[in-house]
Formats: C-alpha cells, structure tokens, sequence
C-alpha cells in the first residue's frame, strides 16, 4: 500500500488532473465527493489533459456524454438522477465496460454492482472554497493502493 498526501488549490487543478492521469491505472474511473465538491470540474481537466476540445459538461439529465480525442473516446456518466439499476442497463452501461475506451462516472454508488473491479476510485473532499483533497485507489494486480494527494 502506497500513501501520499496533496491538496490542490482550484487555480492548481491543471497539475492535480497531470498526477490523477499518470496514475491511473484503469481506465474506468468513478469520481465520488459531495454536490459541488468538483467532479465535473475535474473530469473536464482531465479530458482537456488527453486532448479533447469538446465542451465537457456534466450530463445529469442525459445521463451520458461523449468526448472525442484524436484515437480513443471518453464517456462521461452522471447517475445522479439514476432511478434504478435497470435504467443502467436500458443505455447499454455493460456494453460502455467492453470498449477501451475512457469511461468517468459520477454517483457510481447507484451502479456499483455493475462497475468493473479494476475501477480507479478518486475521492474529492471540499477543504475550503478554493481548496479540494483527493484520495485515489487503484486496484492493480488484486492488490489496492490508497494514494492521497495534498500539494
């Protein structure tokens, strides 16, 4: 098990989003952390960090949005507004788990048996206004590392 400690100022999330990519060691990622603690924040950064122009936004009401990057996609889940696990399976969640593709999920808590075990895990904790703490666990080779980034 590995621990590390950073926090980050919002001004500083360009370099948070370089150390949560690097990493990475799963392409599935679930962002936990409270209402307005930053997930989408810090998708949008991450998704700029591997190339892609699009308008990253938060997609609560559509439930799933795409980015394109120059070879490789990024699908961005927000459960939120998840009313059951069968909605889950109505978009076809599994199918998204196929693909080699980026996948960020927001409220994974609402699908969790469906979520694959070698998700990356980062949890956003609110410091202060300006100030966010993040945990990441990666699960590698059936061992779990906790890292914990304070800057």
């Amino acid at each position: 098990m590995k621990n590390q400690s950073i926090t980050y100022h919002l001004e500083e999330i360009e370099n948070a989003a370089k150390v949560v990519l690097s990493s990475l060691t799963s392409k599935v990622v679930r962002f936990n952390g409270n209402m307005g603690a930053g997930k989408t924040t810090l998708i949008k950064t991450i998704a700029k960090q591997l190339g892609s122009t699009d308008d990253v936004s938060s997609p609560t009401f559509s439930i799933v949005n795409e980015y394109s990057l120059d070879n490789d996609k990024i699908f961005h889940f927000d459960f939120y507004r998840l009313e059951s696990i069968e909605e889950a399976y109505s978009i076809g969640i599994e199918d998204y788990f196929e693909t080699n593709h980026w996948i960020f999920i927001e409220w994974a808590e609402r699908v969790e048996e469906l979520l694959p075990k070698d998700a990356c895990v980062i949890d956003i904790n609110i410091l202060n206004p300006t100030e966010r703490a993040l945990k990441l666990t990666l699960k590698t080779n059936n061992l779990t590392e906790n890292m914990q980034y304070n800057s």
